[in-house]
């Protein structure tokens, strides 16, 4: 009988799984949810914010390309000649050719103050500022984008194309530059232009007609919830709205709005030349939130009382920049929906198989209740037999956890082997690729017969000469790494003056020291530094971390020094990034300091890695393949030597430590040294 606080196995079982992955599954599905609502908001304020600079391009460019297209016309010969009778035709066909946004032109005489020709709706005309132009021009003079302005007017009304019956004269007396005439028309932005026509009056032009264009742009958005391009609002300095998708807006100052403080911080940041995103609370009535991305561009409206920059906001709504949200949390929903009733399912089944062989057991036990039952019991559930199986899963899930373990560090080797051999692969092609392309380009221009003399084809000659050198010296290192992890490099030891070699290093260097302006600050011991080393390799070692201090510093100076240390007590002197300590009682330090980009910590061991570049990128400004290091390291470790790169970070600078036992004081020679003359020892790797 069951007593009252408990529960049956397979109740218990279901609650507990149930307790356990609910949970797991709805935090899951927030975190999830949240993943998705960042990823698209992040997404949206790009696109607005790219939108807003696009616009602002487009609006700015259509200013530039009205004054140009008025340029044009007013320089044509019909309208020069004075032929009042050809303006008519001259400008219908003008207009037929210009863009569709061209809306129409029209001449005026400035002498009688009457339209003489036109293509506008009738009764729109334009009164030019008196005194905007000289009278008279030398003959030649010619309209330059000075003389062609724009001039702004305010605000039309919606249905009526027009141009503006008045300016006032105060507005005229601005500096040479942009005026706008300015219309909005159903979120429709119209720039009106004026321009001189001189006509030849003997040795003169003198100013007779002033010729206008007018030309208009639907500032459109996308409102669709896929495209996030943005509805288009051009705000002014002073916080007036200039264009608006609700014609009603338009001349609204921002201060007036319910969202002022957030419109003005928007304004403030964009007149400081900032282009970033925002999110607006109140901008609309219904209180709708809006993402909107700004950019500020030069006003193309100059009259003093105007202020000199747009704002351009390309404005969406959040939903629309959250669209898709909606279908991603639906399916969160069905998905959770489904994996519940999956689990309670599994439950089920999993506490039934559970519990079935316990009731068995049970069963037994309640009725062998005496010496003489004869209950017989259940095969295969006997104590022993289930800790034999417990046991036995134990050691199957240990053996299962052991061999995924070895499969996933084999696996994570097996990735970065591949990635480094794709890096690899990436570097390479392109560095054999660069030498390659200089001497088939320079061998084509001399066989098609480019080249103008004989020296411009020795020049060409020496180019491809030194693009194979710089391939040679590629294929030289690949080669040299290639013997040294077999273990074929042979060395040959013998007594050198390590500070010869370190000179002829220098040396080599000096050019490309001078090219880029770099300091050379050399503190090298005067006294002979003596070490068993193979001189070339030594040099090798030498040059690639001098070459390696001038290619990545781009200003500042490179400090080479070398002294000679000693350790009365056969004392350690450098630990080499590779962890090879150097034991000697007497050493050759050199070392190498620039002030270039440096390296930061977590890299530096990297460096010493075959084909480990720490920016393994083609597009990085300093070539090579990686293997410079690589084989220093190990030329220097197989003369008994080390070396070390310290650095304090990026744009810190770069230390190279090479340490080196001097000839009395190297260590005996190992097995591998092979005597083939009496002063010299060769060693293989």
């Amino acid at each position: 009988m069951s007593k009252r606080g408990q529960s049956s196995f397979r109740r218990l079982l279901l609650s507990r799984i149930l307790l356990l992955s609910l949970p797991v599954l709805l935090v899951g599905q927030y975190v999830t949810y949240r993943k998705a609502r960042s990823a698209l908001l992040e997404t949206a304020r790009l696109n607005l914010t790219e939108s807003a600079v696009k616009k602002a391009a487009g609006i700015d460019e259509w200013a530039k390309s009205l004054r140009s297209s008025l340029i044009l016309v007013a320089h044509s010969s019909v309208l020069q000649s004075g032929e009042e009778e050809n303006f008519q035709g001259f400008l219908e066909e003008v207009v037929s050719e210009l863009p569709f946004e061209v809306n129409c032109l029209q001449m005026t005489n400035l002498e009688t103050n009457q339209m003489v020709a036109s293509t506008c709706d009738e009764g729109a005309r334009v009164q030019f500022p008196q005194d905007l132009w000289s009278a008279t021009q030398s003959q030649n003079w010619a309209v330059s984008q000075s003389e062609a302005h724009i001039i702004n007017v305010g605000t039309a009304e919606a249905d009526k194309g027009f141009f503006p019956q008045h300016l006032d004269d105060s507005e005229s007396d601005s500096p040479e530059g942009s005026r706008v005439l300015l219309r909005r028309q159903n979120n429709q932005l119209s720039l009106i232009s004026i321009a001189p026509v001189y006509i030849a009056d003997g040795e003169v032009n003198r100013l007779r007609y002033g010729l206008s264009l007018e030309s208009y742009s639907l500032l459109r958005g996308e409102h669709t919830p896929k495209s996030l391009t943005g509805s288009t609002v051009i705000l002014d300095e002073a916080g007036t709205i200039v264009a608006h998708p609700n014609p009603q807006w338009v001349g609204l100052n921002i201060r007036d709005h319910a969202d002022s403080q957030r419109l003005e911080s928007l304004l403030r940041s964009a007149l400081a030349g900032r282009t970033n995103f925002i999110h607006l609370f109140a901008f609309e009535p219904n209180g709708e939130e809006l993402l909107a991305g700004y950019h500020a561009i030069e006003s193309p409206v100059f009259p003093k009382n105007y202020d000199s920059q747009w704002v351009i906001l390309a404005v969406a709504s959040l939903d629309d920049a959250l669209y898709g949200l909606k279908d991603i949390n639906s399916v969160l929903v069905v998905l959770i929906l489904s994996l519940i009733i999956a689990i309670i399912s599994a439950a089920l089944y999993l506490s039934r198989d559970l519990a079935r062989p316990l009731e068995k057991l049970r069963d037994y036990a309640l009725q062998v209740n005496s010496i003489e039952s004869h209950v017989e019991v259940p095969k295969n559930l006997k104590i022993r037999e289930v800790e034999q199986l417990a046991q036995a899963l134990r050691t199957m899930v240990d053996r299962l956890q052991s061999r995924a373990q070895a499969l996933a560090f084999a696996t994570k080797e097996a990735r970065v082997a591949n990635q480094l051999k794709d890096e690899f692969l990436r570097v390479i092609s392109h560095e054999l690729r660069t030498p390659l392309n200089g001497i088939i380009n320079s061998l084509n221009l001399i066989q098609e017969g480019f080249c103008d003399d004989r020296d411009e084809e020795m020049e060409y000659l020496q180019m491809a000469n030194d693009s194979a050198l710089h391939l040679f010296d590629i294929v030289n290192d690949i080669l040299d790494i290639a013997l040294i992890e077999e273990g074929q490099l042979s060395l040959f030891l013998e007594p050198t003056d390590l500070g010869v070699i370190l000179q002829e290093a220098i040396a080599l260097q000096t050019l490309d020291l001078q090219q880029k302006g770099l300091d050379l600050n050399l503190m090298l011991s005067p006294e002979p530094l003596e070490v068993q080393a193979d001189r070339d390799k030594l040099k090798q070692v030498f040059i690639n971390i001098i070459n390696n201090a001038v290619k990545f510093t781009k200003a500042g100076s490179i400090t080479i020094s070398s002294k000679l240390e000693r350790f009365p007590n056969w004392g350690n002197a450098i630990a080499s990034n590779s962890g090879q300590i150097i034991k000697a009682s007497e050493q050759v330090i050199v070392t190498i300091v620039d002030t270039g980009i440096g390296v930061i910590p977590e890299k530096q061991s990297q460096l010493f890695q075959p084909f480990v570049m720490v920016d393994g990128s083609t597009t990085r400004e300093s070539g090579g393949v990686g293997l410079g290091l690589v084989i220093a390291r190990r030329l220097m470790e197989m003369m008994g030597g080390g070396i070390k790169l310290d650095s304090a970070g990026h744009d810190q600078g770069t230390t190279v430590t090479i340490a080196m036992p001097t000839l009395q004081a190297a260590t005996p020679p190992s097995q591998n040294q092979k005597t083939t003359r009496k002063s010299k020892k060769k060693v293989k790797s």
